[in-house]
């Protein structure tokens, strides 16, 4: 079996739009959640979210005229995915195989924008007046198809779809399959869109969004003061690469990905299940097939999202897969307080803000933890950023659906 390592990251954020900006902004505790711009949320009990800002394909590479035929989630795909392969210094057909080089780039719901104008279109002028580039806008795996264009990736793609869940479970299967021999690296994350009156309004409906005015009060992950996630956009890939491989050519080491679990629920669509046992068995997978010691000093990048259920949930999952007292060791903290939820996207940008964790001996903060929640008693780095060495870093995710899914991943030496 190959080790696997990461050459490579990529992201397109609501704190920055190029990996040193996420990571300084995440590092001072920088919140990226605003009021709704991309359209008028007046009318709509939620009325904040955290956009990207700026936002500019051509900035990217991305010809001006190409990119109107791309959903934003795929150009978002396709920047963060070019800042991932810079990094690396791969490029197919000089020093990897193009068959040896795969695409996993996920989404959780797809073209949502474009799905909104074309049927807005279809139902004011009729289904004839459809755009002829509606459906490779729309469905989901074209962020995969697009980046694999791009970098002539010509081996195994695997666009995974499962809601919240999406790009830590790309990443998981990338993984595990250079660890298996079947690629040599694979670019592998996630990207979303979806911020828009359809999706907002379900989300709404659904209970599972917070409706505060105020940007700094509306994503409180483990507070007592919480109620519903923020909902965010942006892309984050990383490059995984076989050790051999990447030693081979001289690439510069980020960390080492050791660990991966995927489990589900199998008990509710929306909710959690209230014992956790699935995602705890997610988390302790991952720390298993990591080689987990009880020396390790412990970083979780919690999936945190801010809404009642989930944050209890999660801080018994980690409870249960790593015992009171080793749970208690641990540093947690949850940076979609800062980006709010990327939805697809959120599994990679927080594997991202992981590694960098590990790289730079530094922890993001859990902004806004002013009232911890008794239910919620674990140390979730409140308030500011903490220095503090870690020698092994999980990255969890729960999905809608009852997914979950954890990455492990190690210090490297410099």
């Amino acid at each position: 079996m190959n080790r696997v390592v990461i050459t490579g990251l990529g992201v397109v954020s609501p704190v920055g739009l190029n990996v040193p900006d996420f990571w300084k902004a995440l590092v001072a505790g920088e919140c990226g959640i605003g009021p709704i711009t991309g359209f008028d949320a007046s009318g709509l009990k939620v009325k904040v979210a955290a956009e990207l800002k700026g936002f500019d394909p051509t900035a990217f590479g991305m010809d001006k005229n190409a990119a109107r035929k791309l959903d934003p989630f795929a150009q978002y795909a396709l920047a963060a995915a070019g800042e991932a392969m810079a990094q690396s210094g791969l490029v197919s057909g000089e020093n990897i195989n193009a068959e040896r080089l795969g695409v996993y780039i996920g989404s959780g719901i797809g073209g949502m924008q474009t799905f909104v104008t074309e049927t807005r279109k279809s139902i004011e002028r009729g289904a004839e007046k459809v755009s002829p580039h509606f459906i490779p806008m729309m469905i989901a795996n074209m962020a995969s198809g697009h980046v694999a264009i791009a970098c002539n990736a010509q081996g195994p793609s695997l666009p995974v779809m499962t809601a919240c869940a999406t790009s830590t479970h790309a990443i998981g299967e990338a993984f595990h399959a250079i660890k298996g021999g079947y690629a040599d690296a694979i670019l592998a994350g996630g990207s979303e869109a979806a911020i828009c009156p359809l999706a907002v309004g379900g989300f709404t409906n659904c209970m599972a969004l917070s409706t505060a005015d105020d940007p700094k009060l509306a994503s409180l992950p483990f507070d007592r003061r919480r109620s519903g996630f923020v909902m965010g956009e942006g892309a984050g890939v990383l490059v995984l690469e076989s050790e051999a491989h990447a030693k081979a050519r001289g690439a510069v080491i980020l960390a080492e990905i050791c660990g991966y679990g995927n489990t589900c629920d199998a008990y509710h669509v929306t909710a959690p299940h209230p014992e956790a046992v699935a995602g705890a068995r997610a988390i302790r997978l991952a720390m298993e097939e990591a080689g987990y010691a009880d020396t390790d000093r412990v970083y979780i990048n919690a999936h945190g999202t801010g809404t009642a259920l989930n944050d209890a949930s999660e801080t018994l999952a980690i409870k249960r897969a790593m015992g009171e007292e080793a749970a208690r060791r641990a540093m947690i903290s949850s940076t979609k307080s800062m980006t709010g939820h990327m939805l697809g996207a959120a599994g990679a940008a927080e594997c991202i803000a992981s590694v960098l964790a590990l790289r730079d001996g530094v922890l993001p903060p859990t902004i806004g933890l002013t009232e911890p929640d008794p239910d919620c008693d674990l140390d979730y780095v409140p308030l500011v950023s903490r220095k503090a060495e870690r020698d092994l870093a999980l990255s969890v995710s729960l999905g809608f659906g009852g997914h979950n899914g954890c990455i492990a991943l190690r210090r490297v030496e410099a």
